[in-house]
């Protein structure tokens, strides 16, 4: 396939549809697609729709910026409003709630916050306002994570002092295994995030298929990578195996990128534990700077709050992201909780699951097959498969 009209063939999306079907008859399966990515482009494109309905889409923690706890929201706001400083940041990341506020708030109050497209934009800042303090808030997984450690070697090697990072960049697979150690969770398959596996490769999931019985496929982003993925799972199931697989090996490598990697072991480091939204503390799960970079350490250099705070009783934020409820089971969904007012991270976020569907929802037909409501919005921006 070459051009974006073949990954949305109406006609090839039905008849894997009716594979999925056949081989599937008679079980009820539960598969989690874990990238935020994939999570929008099943309600954009209406998937769960034309996959037959024993086939259960569980969204998963794929969203960097919803799985961050309040706490990290309010460290980040108390940097920002330090004299001198110059915040930088993703534009996702300014009208995340926290505790008290946003980022978007504190440019209200008189904080110089800024968003950027990459942290090298945050290093052009530091380079031309040499007498302010700039601080990069870098979140993601291993997918952005390279592009922050590209940023801090080029700080180093320029010695640029006047910069710093925020780092909240988090990592995929104790996330997981997390999921996969909870009690309440019944899980049949993953569909794996192919842009994360474009850095750390098929191998780190080697353990989900081992250890746990799952199979796991690494899946492309288009309407027809996820139908494919969909079936090469419940193709596995059927024939007994359990194994990593690649669907978007047009993209993917079994090694992943190694230069990549090689930039983020100089730079980063595990940490002992980090808190996940809704998953709570997850041991070895995101990265801090290596103590040869403590001086572009925003951690080092200012005095944050570093205090837990629990999310608001009325959002289930942490129910979405691991997958025990539908965004629309939420209490405050599309009501108290809309892109505009947002209480919960999953509904601000550009890869949020509760954005996907306030945005993409209503035309799903999933909602009415479970007598649930469908949100009734003016000027549609969602497309189906083309044809079907």
């Amino acid at each position: 396939m070459k051009f974006v009209d073949e990954f949305r063939d109406g006609d090839l999306a039905r008849r894997l549809c009716s594979e999925i079907d056949r081989l599937s008859r008679g079980q009820s399966l539960k598969i989690m697609e874990i990238c935020g990515g994939h999570t929008h482009t099943i309600y954009k494109h209406g998937i769960e729709d034309v996959l037959p309905p024993n086939i259960d889409m569980v969204h998963g923690p794929g969203c960097p910026v919803c799985v961050l706890p309040m706490g990290r929201i309010d460290d980040a706001i108390a940097i920002a409003r330090q004299p001198g400083v110059i915040f930088v940041t993703f534009g996702d990341m300014m009208r995340v709630p926290g505790s008290k506020s946003s980022l978007l708030d504190a440019r209200a109050e008189g904080a110089d916050v800024r968003f950027v497209y990459s942290p090298l934009d945050a290093l052009k800042i530091a380079h031309q306002n040499p007498d302010k303090q700039v601080v990069f808030f870098a979140i993601g997984f291993e997918t952005t994570a390279p592009s922050t450690a590209v940023t801090l070697l080029r700080a180093q090697a320029e010695k640029i002092k006047n910069f710093s990072v925020f780092c909240n960049h988090v990592l995929v697979i104790p996330a997981i295994q997390a999921i996969l150690d909870s009690p309440d969770m019944r899980l049949d398959g993953f569909l794996g995030p192919g842009h994360v596996c474009m850095v750390i490769g098929m191998r780190p999931f080697a353990f989900v298929a081992r250890d746990y019985r799952k199979p796991v496929v690494l899946s492309g982003f288009e309407p027809l990578d996820i139908i494919q993925s969909v079936y090469m799972t419940v193709k596995q199931l059927d024939e007994g195996r359990r194994e990593v697989e690649n669907q978007y090996a047009r993209v993917v490598r079994p090694e992943g990128n190694l230069k990549a990697l090689e930039a983020m072991e100089k730079t980063m480091e595990g940490r002992p534990f980090f808190e996940w939204r809704g998953l709570g503390f997850i041991s070895h799960s995101a990265l801090k700077l290596r103590p040869e970079f403590a001086e572009w350490d925003a951690e080092k250099r200012f005095e944050v709050p570093g205090i837990r705070v629990a999310d608001p009783p009325a959002c289930q934020c942490g129910e979405v992201l691991k997958g025990a409820i539908k965004p629309w089971e939420c209490k405050v969904f599309g009501t108290a909780c809309t892109p505009e007012t947002p209480i919960g991270t999953c509904m601000v976020s550009s890869e949020g699951a509760c954005a996907a569907y306030f945005n993409y929802g209503r035309f799903s037909l999933a909602a009415q097959r479970n007598r649930l409501p469908v949100i009734d919005l003016t000027a549609p921006t969602g497309a189906n498969l083309k044809d079907s």
